[in-house]
């Protein structure tokens, strides 16, 4: 009888009106932020591309990006705890740059060209500038490899994001014509390797560049000390670079026999995803040096060699092979599209056949200092 009393003399809820926006999503603020990015995907338009911005979908029109038959090839990524490094820093435009990148330069190294892009950006709280500052970004990269920005979501997740948190994922469509692709029987011994440069850490590895920053006391407004005239956000915030532009001349011309993009895994697990299991890659480690910003990394992480060469690219962006012969005009190729390479080694057949080591370090001691 008493709990019976007792709930009846509980008060009934107030009706006070609830809203979307009272709950932390904020409807018209998204709607503004696509008429505002209009912009920037107009000038991403590529020949096949269709349709407008905010659509239910995106379409494209591969006939009239010139294929007969095509064979599409999708690739998605993200740019990591770059994030948190740009958070600090407060610089945001060159994360839209790393996500096209990350993305675009996968679908290149299936000897595809990339077609176009969509994004993902997830968050606690819509704020408008860093979303906008993004994507400026996004169109920027596609640009720069001639995709076409068609489509995205924005989802504002009240509860989901710590504040000021937020997440990024890309996805990327490429083609090529039926038979047109890379193949891992393309690739033979004595084939050389040709080294693309980073240009920087790209976004792989950045939970261990953090520590190591956490270790040398640094923020990313802090002077670099292995570049002094930059601050620390300058040299880790570099975008990602795009190869596209640089490669597929050679890809039309049907130079290439294989591409490696390096990116988590770095030297040792990318380059054999590329070729065949009978062969491997080695790699004379004379033939570049380690960058200053990954040397510094290194020396404050007490970093071992091997360690290097699996968590970050070392300076290393894209490896391409190809017949030596091939080699000389291939260089002058990339270089007059404006990225610095170098002949890094060549293919070989793996001494114990399959199951032996896939990339082999000549002069790593040397390489190593």
């Amino acid at each position: 009888m008493e709990a019976i009393i007792s709930a009846s003399n509980k008060k009934a809820p107030q009706k006070i009106p609830m809203t979307y926006r009272g709950a932390g999503v904020d409807i018209d603020a998204g709607d503004a932020l696509v008429a505002g990015i209009r912009a920037d995907a107009t000038r991403t338009h590529r020949v096949g591309a269709c349709g407008a911005l905010g659509g239910f979908g995106a379409l494209f029109d591969l006939k009239a990006a010139g294929f007969s038959d095509p064979i599409l090839v999708a690739a998605t990524d993200g740019v990591g705890t770059k994030l948190e490094l740009a958070r600090q820093a407060g610089r945001f435009r060159g994360l839209g740059i790393d996500l096209v990148a990350m993305c675009a330069n996968d679908i290149l190294a299936q000897g595809a060209a990339p077609l176009f892009f969509l994004d993902y950006f997830a968050t606690g709280k819509l704020e408008s500038e860093i979303a906008a500052e993004i994507i400026a970004g996004i169109a920027d990269g596609c640009v720069e490899t001639g995709a076409a920005l068609i489509g995205g979501e924005t989802a504002e997740m009240p509860g989901t994001y710590p504040q000021g948190g937020f997440d990024l994922a890309g996805f990327c469509v490429g083609a090529a014509e039926r038979g047109g692709l890379l193949d891992a029987d393309m690739t033979a011994a004595g084939q050389c390797a040709i080294a693309l440069a980073s240009s920087g850490a790209h976004a792989n590895g950045f939970s261990l560049i953090r520590q190591v920053l956490e270790r040398a006391g640094l923020d990313a407004g802090d002077s670099a000390p292995f570049a002094p005239d930059a601050r620390v956000a300058d040299a880790f915030l570099t975008p990602t670079a795009l190869y596209s532009k640089a490669v597929m001349p050679l890809l039309a011309a049907g130079k290439i026999t294989s591409i490696a993009h390096i990116t988590g895994g770095g030297l040792v697990d990318n380059p054999p995803r590329a070729f065949s299991q009978e062969l491997m890659l080695v790699l004379d480690m004379t033939s570049w040096q380690l960058p200053p910003l990954f040397a510094w990394l290194a020396e404050v992480g007490a970093i071992a060699p091997m360690e290097m060469l699996r968590s970050f690219n070392c300076g290393i962006g894209l490896i391409i092979t190809l017949a030596e012969k091939d080699a000389p005009d291939a260089l002058k190729t990339i270089q007059n599209a404006g990225h610095h390479a170098w002949v890094v080694g060549a293919l070989a057949p793996r001494a114990g056949g399959a199951g032996d080591e896939a990339v082999r370090f000549d002069n790593l001691k040397q390489w190593a200092g």
